[in-house]
């Protein structure tokens, strides 16, 4: 079956088959998108994929009240971990976003609540023919990533944020011919 030209490495192919573009309401699932989106800030979606699992035991599980909740110690440990991303801003970021995320679904009953009203509570389905086609970031990204910034967010720019967008399958990118396109457009 014909896949996104990006899928090129087993990683790469197990991550496009089996998460990228798939509606996700998991509260867990979105903070750990939003996160690792967020590590991923200049560096290779793959690295950030080969990290994943260290990243999942250094911040719990991706339990944004245990993340909210983690200490200048732990912040200060994890940026001794070469399995993570070392990059004092973005662990920080992480602490603090989980801390917004909390917020945010004090405020809206959960955070899926709150994010897929960006956009209806469907998907966003497009045909893009090439990959020149998908747009790094969109209006919709901007206003989510404003919206984001004045709810006390980090590293969530209007890139980060349309990637997290396609992650989390809020937006369906696979190219046309991408046998998965039409699968996960009802997913």
């Amino acid at each position: 079956m014909q896949r996104c030209s990006w899928a090129t490495t087993d990683l790469m192919v197990a991550y496009h088959d089996l998460e990228w573009g798939i509606p996700v309401h998991d509260e867990h699932r979105l903070f750990e998108m939003l996160v690792l989106e967020g590590a991923q800030a200049g560096l290779s979606w793959e690295t950030i994929l080969r990290k994943r699992d260290r990243y999942r035991e250094r911040f719990f599980g991706f339990d944004p009240a245990r993340v909210a909740r983690m200490t200048e110690r732990q912040i200060a440990s994890a940026l001794q971990d070469a399995g993570i991303v070392r990059h004092r801003g973005k662990i920080e970021a992480a602490v603090g976003n989980a801390r917004a995320f909390r917020s945010v679904q004090q405020a809206f009953g959960s955070f899926d609540a709150y994010v897929w009203e960006f956009v209806d509570g469907t998907p966003l389905v497009n045909r893009p023919a090439t990959p020149a086609d998908v747009p790094a970031q969109t209006p919709l990204s901007e206003r989510l990533s404003k919206d984001l910034k004045k709810r006390g967010f980090a590293f969530v720019g209007p890139t980060i944020v349309y990637s997290f967008m396609q992650a989390s399958g809020m937006v369906n990118d696979h190219l046309a011919e991408c046998g998965w396109h039409d699968r996960h457009a009802g997913a």
